[in-house]
C-alpha cells in the first residue's frame, strides 16, 4: 500500500486525449468516467466507431515491471482460451507512458452482472478459475508481492493507529481490539501452500457474464494461496458457504487440485482483506474520489461497527474452519 502525496488534478481531457493521441488513437467521441478508485479508466469511440477502455494507473502504486507482469499474465490466459479482458499491444507495447502516467488501452466488452446464487454461473466460474490457476501455478510473480502478513496486517495497522479522523472515543478500543484481531490472523495462518499467481481480487464486481463468465480486472494480481480466490465469492451462514464450496471445488478441480489444507485461511484472509480495506480508503483519502465513494468513514457510528466486526471475525477465526462434504 503506498501512501506517496499524489494528485489526478493535471490528468485533464486535454492530455487524455493527446495520450491517446501519442499512440495514433483519434477519438470520436466523449469520455465516459468508469468506475475505479485506485486508477482513472474511460470508456470512449475512436475515429472508426471502435469502442475502448483506456486506463492510468495510479503513479506510484505498481511499477512498470509489476504491470507489465500482469499484463503478461492475462496474455498467458487470454492465448489458453480463457474469457480474460486483456490489453491491447500499440507500438510493441501493451504499457504507454506520457507525461508522467503510464496507461494502457483495453477493448471495451459489455456484459450482464455475475449472479452468485446462479448455479450454472457459479460452475462456469468455478471451472475457468482452476483453469486460470493452473497456468497460474506454473510460474510464480517476480516483481509482484505475495500475499502476506506485512502488506495486509502490519502496515495497514500503522495506518489505522495513526489516522486523525478515527473518531478519539474509538481509537482506544480500536488498539486493543485490532491488536486481538491480528494475533488471532498470527494463530491460524500458514505458510505451508504454493504460491501460485491469482487474480487476488475474485469479487462478484470483477465477473461478467456473457454466455460464460469472464474475468476482469487484475489490477491486484498476486502471489498467493489459490483459495483467495475461491473465498470471495461464498456468501451467506455458514450452511450455505458449506454447499457453495462443494460446487465450487467440484466443478474447480477438473481443471487443478485443490488442498483442502487452505480451508483454514478462510477467516484469517477475511480478516486480512477487513483491515487492509479500511487502510487503503484511509490511505487514499485525500484523493477526492474517496471522501465522495465514503462518506460514512468518518461517522462514530461506522467505526462502532467495525469494531463490532473485529470482533465476530476474531470468533469466526477461532471456530472451525468450513470443510468440505466428505466422498462417498
Amino acid at each position: 500500500m503506498d501512501n506517496t502525496p499524489f494528485s489526478y488534478n493535471s490528468l485533464s481531457p486535454d492530455l487524455i486525449v493527446d495520450s491517446l493521441g501519442s499512440i495514433g488513437i483519434r477519438l470520436d467521441s466523449g469520455l465516459t468516467a468508469l468506475n475505479s478508485y485506485e486508477n482513472r479508466v474511460y470508456q470512449f469511440h475512436d475515429e472508426d466507431h471502435t469502442r475502448y477502455v483506456v486506463k492510468f494507473y495510479r503513479p506510484h502504486r505498481w511499477s512498470r515491471a509489476q504491470i507489465l507482469e500482469e499484463h503478461q499474465f492475462t496474455q498467458q490466459l487470454f492465448d489458453a482460451e480463457i474469457p480474460v479482458i486483456t490489453p491491447l499491444t500499440f507500438n510493441n507495447t501493451t504499457l504507454h507512458e506520457y507525461h508522467g502516467y503510464l496507461f494502457s488501452l483495453f477493448p471495451s466488452m459489455g456484459g450482464r452482472q455475475y449472479e452468485m446464487d446462479n448455479i450454472e454461473q457459479m460452475e462456469s466460474v468455478a471451472m475457468l478459475l482452476g483453469r486460470i490457476h493452473q497456468i497460474g501455478a506454473k510460474q510464480s510473480f517476480s516483481y509482484r508481492p505475495t500475499i502476506g502478513l506485512e502488506e495486509y496486517l502490519y502496515h495497514p495497522q500503522e495506518v489505522l493507529l495513526s489516522c486523525r479522523f478515527i473518531p478519539n472515543k474509538v481509537q482506544s478500543d480500536l488498539k486493543i481490539i485490532l491488536a486481538q484481531l491480528i494475533k488471532a490472523v498470527e494463530q491460524y495462518w500458514h505458510n505451508d501452500w504454493q504460491p501460485i499467481r491469482l487474480h487476488a481480487d475474485c469479487h462478484a464486481g470483477n465477473i461478467l457474464w456473457r454466455d460464460n463468465a469472464m474475468f476482469v480486472d487484475f489490477d491486484d494480481s498476486r502471489n498467493g494461496p489459490a483459495i483467495q480466490d475461491l473465498w470471495m465469492l461464498l456468501h451467506g451462514d455458514h450452511k450455505q458457504q458449506r454447499l457453495q464450496l462443494d460446487m465450487l471445488i467440484e466443478m474447480y478441480q477438473e481443471f487443478y487440485h485443490f488442498d483442502n489444507h487452505q480451508l483454514k485461511l478462510i477467516e484469517p484472509l477475511r480478516a486480512m482483506r477487513m483491515i487492509h480495506h479500511l487502510a487503503w480508503v484511509i490511505a487514499r483519502w485525500q484523493d477526492p474520489a474517496f471522501p465522495i465513494a465514503f462518506p460514512w468513514f468518518t461517522d462514530d457510528d461506522f467505526w462502532h461497527q467495525q469494531l463490532t466486526e473485529f470482533k465476530q471475525q476474531i470468533t469466526a477465526i477461532k471456530s472451525p474452519p468450513l470443510q468440505l462434504a466428505p466422498m462417498i
